[in-house]
């Protein structure tokens, strides 16, 4: 019995090897479609005035409708931001503000697009979402180009001003503009990628890891933001907003679980829904 006992495990073992080496790589970019209503145009450190989200998002107490689109990867909340060389989120740097890639973007460059932004769905929510799809960086460079993404979608079906927020990668090839110490989109002060109320006081900030670091966000880098996530779906991090405060994430899962229960022996898959 022990020894039908250990083959049955053995060949469970070797089921889900071969079931986890079938699935197929999850694809490098999670740019969403859509949210592309309105254009910031071709510009330099822009913003755009006020914009409606379409819901409430309530951020450590304060409730927000409206948003500043800025051109260097971010969006604000109580002014717009045309700082070009990225600080650190984690002080008192006095503005609410949410940046997938906060760097010196210029859309300028003949190969560059425009940032796009508007009113859309994820999962079936309502949602508004920015894009900073194929921009360049200054001085008007397009010769490398960066794609990346930022989704806020209404949850107040688990409470007034409660969201979801994505920041969403496709490639990262250039990390620095021009005045801010940067080499053809290399070096310098780098780019920074997190959420702030402004304040700095402990649990109201985050940086991603690799934040400010030389080289850590590109593509093929220690912290390339094409393949991180904090919710095992690469190029992809969720931040879930409720009653004011960022909760975390939920238990990731595993793509495919070997499980041995007491009740008996099984091969499961489970996956993640967001």
């Amino acid at each position: 019995m022990f020894s039908a006992l250990r083959n049955s495990i053995a060949g469970g073992a070797l089921a889900a090897a071969a079931l986890l080496t079938a699935l197929p790589m999850a694809q490098a970019s999670t740019i969403e479609p859509g949210f592309n209503a309105s254009t910031l145009p071709r510009n330099d450190d822009g913003s755009t005035g006020l914009v409606p989200i379409g819901f409430g998002f309530n951020f450590f107490g304060t409730t927000y409708t409206q948003l500043y689109v800025n051109n260097n990867g971010n969006v604000t909340f109580n002014n717009p931001l045309s700082t070009f060389t990225p600080f650190g989120l984690t002080s008192s740097i006095g503005t609410p503000i949410l940046a997938p890639f906060f760097a010196d973007v210029d859309t300028r460059g003949a190969l560059s697009l425009e940032v796009t932004y508007g009113a859309g769905t994820f999962d079936g929510r309502t949602a508004f979402g920015v894009n900073w799809v194929d921009v360049g960086y200054f001085p008007s460079r397009d010769d490398k180009l960066n794609s990346f993404q930022l989704i806020m979608v209404d949850r107040s079906d688990t409470g007034a001003g409660n969201i979801d927020f994505y920041f969403n990668y496709g490639q990262i090839m250039w990390e620095t503009g021009g005045a801010s110490g940067g080499v053809d989109g290399l070096g310098g002060s780098s780019a920074r990628a997190g959420w702030s109320n402004g304040t700095g006081d402990p649990g109201t900030n985050f940086e991603i890891a690799g934040s400010g670091v030389n080289g850590a966000f590109l593509d093929g880098g220690p912290n390339e933001l094409i393949s991180g996530s904090n919710i095992r779906e690469p190029g992809r991090y969720f931040f879930g907003v409720r009653n004011g405060f960022v909760v975390g994430v939920p238990a990731p899962a595993s793509l495919a679980i070997l499980g041995f229960g007491l009740a008996g022996l099984g091969l499961f898959a489970r996956r993640r829904v967001h």
